[in-house]
């Protein structure tokens, strides 16, 4: 299957002065040309990684992780089965997974998901397990160990993403604000120590997971947390706050920064990088920024921190980029964070953070033309229903659409056709009068409470 590329329509973003500037999209930037490989088809699959080899691991909502040779991929076999665990309800499901840096020697992985809580809704678990003794290519089901367990108080922006620094070796977790319109109680600025893990709602943690490996909670906090003081009075986990719902975020392998998606609620979709010289504590402002526009405004809602700050302080952390969202199930609603690419199969793309959104299917490029000025391309296009970005050992990026992955590579070549071969051939791609759609499509406004985008 082709996706073609395509122009896109010019916005242009007004930063804080304090932002980097962003030009229109596809202004200053020549995209390569770039095709989605069909790799193979799952039900219903939300993430895909690798375990710093030849093989790439499919997440399943329901519960199941697949594996495969990333060269061939015909046929994945099941490498852990959770579908007895999970419950899918409530934005909810096996949501991510993250392999150990020393994978290879201790065997440790770390799974994000959900399972039926007992409050309103859901409860979310970050968990280890390890593989099995006779095959690396089965995990031990019941090797479980339980670092975080944390009710969610209403539907949606549960948890997503695991990743590991490439830097400093941490694990790094994901937490959305814990649902409702409007980030009810301000969760996402509440940071307070008397909360315990309440606390981690609208953030990203920092865990050292080769601290207490043996013994609960079967992780210790990094020297260096910004919170990590016993007199500050906030969780000492908490590595950044101010999120909405970080679905997904990656480290540029490269250069170590951090890179976050975050889903907006009806005004802004954002794009945050992190750099690697950080030292956390970075409050990306919701709920009372969404991205730059001020969502609360003066004064703060009264459920919100004593001293919280007002719209546009300058404690808020800008985003990089960001986009407007125009309502659920048109074209801009809400972000996928995606990857820096850093592989070698699509050499004009090399340095460009690749990613999309849900709603629109589009599959972007963001690019610095000139310092701290970025310019969003287009890539290609799906429908409704890109769920998340993915990438193997080799740093070539994947995509999850409906029940279908895909893999972006380099168009080396397009005959000139002329204009009638052009019209044959965009006929026979299915490109004419409309988008081109993934084999298998469903109707998305009926599936979308599966991938956390409902209720916005």
């Amino acid at each position: 299957m082709r996706v073609c590329k395509r122009g896109v329509r010019a916005w242009a973003w007004v930063l804080w002065a304090f932002a980097g500037v962003v030009v229109p999209a596809g202004v200053g930037v020549t995209a390569p040309t770039v095709e989605l490989v069909h790799v193979v088809t799952a039900q219903f699959p939300v993430y895909v990684t690798h375990a710093e080899d030849g093989r790439i691991f499919i997440v399943e909502l329901a519960g199941r992780v697949l594996v495969c040779d990333a060269a061939s991929c015909t046929t994945p076999t099941t490498f852990l089965d959770l579908t007895g665990v999970v419950d899918t309800s409530d934005d909810g499901g096996l949501l991510t997974i993250a392999f150990h840096p020393q994978h290879s020697s201790n065997g440790y992985f770390f799974v994000s998901y959900t399972e039926t809580g007992t409050g309103p809704s859901t409860r979310s678990v970050i968990a280890r397990y390890q593989v099995s003794a006779g095959d690396p290519d089965v995990a031990d089901a019941g090797s479980e160990a339980r670092l975080i367990e944390l009710e969610q108080p209403l539907q949606g922006h549960t948890n997503g993403q695991l990743a590991f620094g490439p830097l400093d070796g941490f694990l790094y977790v994901g937490f959305g604000d814990g649902g409702g319109h409007g980030g009810p109680d301000c969760r996402a600025q509440h940071a307070s120590d008397a909360l315990g893990t309440g606390a981690f709602f609208g953030k990203i943690l920092r865990l050292d997971v080769d601290q207490n490996t043996g013994a609960p909670p079967y992780y210790g906090i990094p020297a260096g947390n910004p919170f990590e003081s016993l007199i500050d009075g906030v969780q000492d986990e908490i590595w950044a706050l101010g999120l909405r719902n970080p679905w997904r975020f990656s480290f540029d392998p490269l250069d170590g920064d951090l890179w976050i998606g975050d889903v907006g609620e009806s005004a802004r979709e954002e794009v945050n990088r992190q750099l690697a010289s950080s030292t956390g504590g970075e409050n990306y402002g919701w709920k009372v920024m969404e991205g730059t526009s001020c969502h609360d405004p003066d004064p703060v809602d009264a459920t919100c921190p004593v001293g919280t700050p007002s719209c546009f302080d300058s404690s808020y952390t800008a985003p990089l980029h960001e986009y407007v969202n125009t309502g659920w199930a048109t074209d801009f609603c809400s972000v996928t964070g995606g990857y820096v690419y850093r592989g070698s199969a699509i050499p004009g793309l090399h340095g460009a953070y690749v990613f999309g959104d849900f709603c629109g299917g589009f599959v972007w490029a963001l690019e610095e033309t000139s310092p701290d000025v970025w310019a969003r391309s287009e890539l290609a296009r799906l429908d409704m229903g890109l769920t998340s970005f993915g990438e193997d050992a080799a740093g070539e990026i994947y995509v999850t659409h409906d029940d279908d992955v895909y893999r972006l590579a380099f168009v080396s070549e397009v005959p000139a056709l002329g204009l009638p071969g052009v019209l044959v051939l965009a006929a026979a791609l299915g490109l004419w009068g409309g988008r081109k759609r993934a084999t298998g499509s469903r109707s998305w406004r009926t599936r979308c409470v599966a991938v956390r985008r409902c209720g916005r």
